[in-house]
């Protein structure tokens, strides 16, 4: 695998991204964007599709979303809307570079990048697939799943303050993350986060409450349909405690034809992802499966026929 440096703009922010290309194979290569959930950065699961997928032949652009790892932006804002503004940015960059074929687009969200993801591929024709792991259709349904009756009602409390606070005074609070996604009614994701996630440099940041407002508002399977008819794979641990299996059973209740749900039996949210992990290795076949045909030469005819 080579590695290179790929920044980009994205309303006016210079994002720190890493264009990932195969060893094998002169090019164009399709290309895949993996994109973070909530906290996420380039060098956590990103990096971890890159090196899956550059072994099977595909080009992957890791990046940082604005103001997350070294990437511009305000740090502690963390607003989905924004996030998928800056994926349709990345799409853009990569329409400069040879050595990528951008008629062959992907894009694959993890967690909330799921969501991110739908978003940004209801409005963007150009990304030709999209892939949502462990991902949500709807922020308030998801986060509300994270929590018990008393620290529902004290987030919510705190968001309607601070709308006042921030029209007010111009800032927004800054909290603890997991004040709004709630980590420690899913042991195993708490454990994980705790021992593998903040081995990376940056992560654990405040995240404004202004950030959960939008989370709040913030509902990509209302779009989800406007995907089709580029195909769509969505793959989700049916024990995932996290983000529950009711968010990808509704996106794919939503969402036109192509499209295939696969549930991973057993399977919580974030405990297997590591390379060598049996369940992300299966997740990657079963991505480059769905990608083999969705990026081939016939679905690429018929989606430049529509075009």
């Amino acid at each position: 695998m080579t590695v290179r440096p790929l920044p980009f703009f994205s309303n006016g922010h210079r994002l720190d991204a890493d264009l990932h290309l195969p060893d094998e194979g002169p090019g164009p290569y399709p290309v895949v964007i993996p994109c973070s959930g909530f906290q996420g950065l380039k060098v956590i699961h990103p990096e971890r599709f890159a090196r899956a997928l550059t072994r099977l032949g595909y080009a992957v652009l890791a990046f940082d979303y604005r103001g997350q790892g070294d990437s511009e932006g305000e740090r502690a804002r963390l607003v989905p809307q924004e996030e998928a503004e800056d994926v349709r940015a990345a799409v853009d960059r990569l329409g400069g570079v040879p050595e990528v074929d951008v008629d062959r687009l992907a894009l694959i969200g993890w967690g909330l990048g799921g969501g991110v993801v739908v978003a940004a591929a209801a409005d963007d024709p150009r990304v030709r697939a999209v892939v949502v792991a462990n991902g949500i259709g709807d922020g308030m349904r998801s986060t509300r799943a994270m929590h018990d009756d008393d620290s529902w009602q004290r987030l919510v409390k705190r968001v309607e303050a601070d709308r006042v606070r921030r029209t007010t005074v111009g800032r927004s609070e800054v909290t603890t993350p997991w004040d709004i996604v709630r980590l420690d009614l899913d042991t195993a994701t708490d454990s994980y986060v705790g021992e593998e996630l903040y081995k990376a440099p940056g992560f654990g940041w405040g995240v404004t409450l202004e950030s959960a407002d939008y989370l709040l508002r913030f509902c990509p399977e209302a779009v989800v349909d406007r995907i089709a008819p580029r195909p769509l794979l969505i793959v989700h641990g049916e024990d995932n405690r996290l983000h529950q299996a009711e968010e990808a059973r509704e996106l794919y209740r939503r969402a036109g034809e192509p499209k295939q749900l696969e549930l991973l039996p057993a399977t919580g949210h974030t405990e297997w992802m590591f390379d060598e992990h049996p369940t992300f290795i299966r997740v990657v076949e079963l991505i480059d499966g769905f990608l083999s045909t969705a990026l081939g030469p016939d679905r690429l005819l018929s989606a430049q026929t529509r075009g």
